[in-house]
């Protein structure tokens, strides 16, 4: 158990105790109490809001309750004062023995140090990528496959059951499209010349390997037929190439689903109608017309059609939502609705990783899960902004319907997988990123990746030039040879596992980049120090006992780094070059 998570079982037990002495009411909620380092570390090592956040249901003032657990808490095993600041938070400090506890605890559990319960074994569902099944991924699709694989890892690190799904789009009128072009690609396969791909096709090469293999499988058959004929073939056999091509992408990342479910499996289902019955037996769902959108001049002219809507109003939507269209068929909304029931019957909670243009349809697709599941199970959705690529400070544009986009894999055959994966959590995913191509390769301070990776493989050099020196790692090392700026490392390396639980229930997985960032930082300013003063240095040939004690430091912050690498799928450098 890490440092923080035994210092708050142990205040959650002075609670139980002085409930059951009356000192305060039974059954206080504590689920806001928190054990977490100071804003301020000259403050001590410890604070806890315990005081703050209990006093209104004690029926008493913070500070007052800060007093009646002061003894409590400085009877505390290494305890060495506790103290009352502002209006009611508490400041604890620790002996120095504590924190050469928790670095042994880090060297100890190695890549299980940060790994959590929290999550109590719930089902968790993640849905991310899901770009329609037309081409291979581009860097607009590779930001929200790289959130939503770290927020994976993320949640299973902090004790959920995750199941990572690709929702494959292969329903709607693009894959007829899709389906058309690769008919060309077929025709010109057997040898027609089918000079330039007509507007509003797929005109990217991709395709030709697919027609090819149309043209091996069905020979002629479909050259001269109508498209009722080959279209319905045509859209399956393509979409299956598809997502064999986008797995290889993906697989390109080390970012693997464990489900690919079908849009047009699910309308073939009856899963649709299942989730119209369900809303029909709950009244939320009526015949009714649109009101006229806003955005339209008072002179357009404006035709109101019955629909069937959704009353998504009553569960904090704007308005409520068309399900199915006056033609009797399935809006997108309708058939996502349905999609949505069918990945909450397996889950607890469920995680959507969204593009930023789909924030319009956040509130409806929430309001559903809502109502058709009674409030059982819990959306939230994560929108991904865009990410701009430029080489050497210039722009890259680049479009899809063109055939001139960026692939996600000559991206990665370029800079590779660990850098892709770590810039993608440089920022909070709802901001704009910069992916300059090369400034990610650059050895600098800037470049976050190089950073981090710089002080691991820093801190495995270390190793071999102990090793090299004749100093053993296998004699014990006396701890109590680091200093408070040595034991200031580790109080930041013992934070890890805080924040990976933070993340996880924020589902925010650039906290971990930002926080292996400032403790690289720490690495680096302490490696630095010896500079100025050679007595400073991690190694000294000449003093093996100080040396053994600073390299268990150094291997301490090492797994930290390693452990949270892992978590954003990047693995750690061992060496720069």
């Amino acid at each position: 158990m890490s440092l923080y998570a035994r210092y708050s079982a142990l205040l959650d037990g002075i609670l139980d105790q002085l409930e059951q002495a009356g000192s305060i009411p039974a059954g206080l909620a504590r689920h806001a109490v928190a054990v977490e380092p100071p804003r301020d570390p000259s403050h001590g090592d410890l604070a806890t809001n315990a005081a703050m956040v209990l006093a209104k249901g004690a029926g008493t003032n913070p500070r007052a309750l800060a007093a009646i657990l002061l003894p409590a808490l400085q009877a505390l095993p290494d305890v060495t004062s506790v103290e009352v600041a502002g209006p009611g938070f508490i400041n604890i400090r620790l002996t120095e023995q504590a924190w050469r506890d928790e670095l042994v605890t880090m060297l100890g559990d190695g890549e299980r140090y940060g790994l959590s319960s929290v999550g109590n074994d719930e089902r968790v569902n993640v849905e991310y990528v899901s770009a329609n099944p037309t081409g291979p991924m581009h860097m607009g699709h590779c930001r929200g496959a790289v959130v939503g694989d770290a927020l994976a890892r993320l949640l299973e690190a902090a004790g959920f059951r995750v199941t990572k799904e690709y929702y494959v789009n292969d329903a709607g009128s693009q894959v007829d499209t899709l389906a058309r072009s690769a008919h060309l690609r077929y025709r010109e396969a057997l040898g027609e010349d089918i000079g330039e791909i007509p507007e509003g096709f797929y005109p990217g090469d991709y395709l030709v390997p697919v027609g090819a293999a149309l043209a091996a499988e069905f020979g002629d058959r479909f050259a001269g037929q109508p498209e009722t004929e080959w279209l319905a073939l045509f859209k399956q056999k393509t979409v299956a190439e598809m997502i064999k091509l986008i797995r290889h992408d993906l697989a390109l990342l080390d970012i693997h689903h464990d489900i690919f479910a079908s849009e047009a499996e699910l309308q073939a289902s009856g899963k649709v109608d299942e989730a119209m019955a369900n809303l029909r037996a709950k009244d939320l769902v009526y015949e009714g017309e649109l009101e006229r959108p806003k955005s339209l001049d008072p002179h357009d002219e404006w035709e109101a059609t019955s629909l069937t809507l959704f009353k998504s109003s009553q569960f904090g939507d704007d308005q409520d939502r068309p399900m199915k269209k006056s033609d009797g068929s399935w809006t997108y909304f309708g058939a996502d609705a349905a999609y949505h029931l069918q990945k909450a019957e397996e889950a607890d909670h469920l995680v959507n990783i969204w593009g930023a243009d789909h924030a319009g349809t956040v509130k409806r697709v929430q309001a559903a899960v809502k109502a058709l599941t009674d409030g059982r199970v819990d959306l939230d959705v994560k929108l991904v902004q865009m990410v701009r690529l430029f080489r050497a400070g210039e722009p890259i544009k680049m479009s899809k319907r063109a055939g001139n986009f960026v692939t996600l894999a000559d991206v990665v055959r370029e800079v590779g997988k660990d850098v892709v994966r770590f810039m993608m959590l440089t920022k909070r995913a709802d901001t704009m990123l910069d992916f300059d191509f090369a400034k990610v390769v650059e050895a600098s301070k800037d470049n976050p990746v190089f950073y981090v990776q710089y002080a691991h493989a820093r801190i495995c050099s270390l190793q071999r030039k102990a090793g090299e020196a004749g100093i053993s790692l296998d004699a014990p090392a006396d701890l109590g040879l680091l200093d408070a700026e040595e034991l200031g490392l580790v109080k930041l390396a013992a934070q890890y596992p805080r924040v990976v639980e933070g993340a996880a229930l924020a589902h925010e997985p650039h906290r971990v980049a930002f926080y292996l960032y400032d403790l690289a930082a720490a690495l680096h300013a302490l490696w630095n120090r010896g500079n100025d003063d050679t007595s400073r240095r991690f190694l000294l040939e000449n003093q093996p006992d100080l040396s053994r004690a600073r390299l268990e430091l150094a291997r301490g912050i090492g797994q930290i780094i390693r452990n949270g690498l892992g978590l954003m799928g990047v693995e750690a450098a061992e060496e720069m070059r």
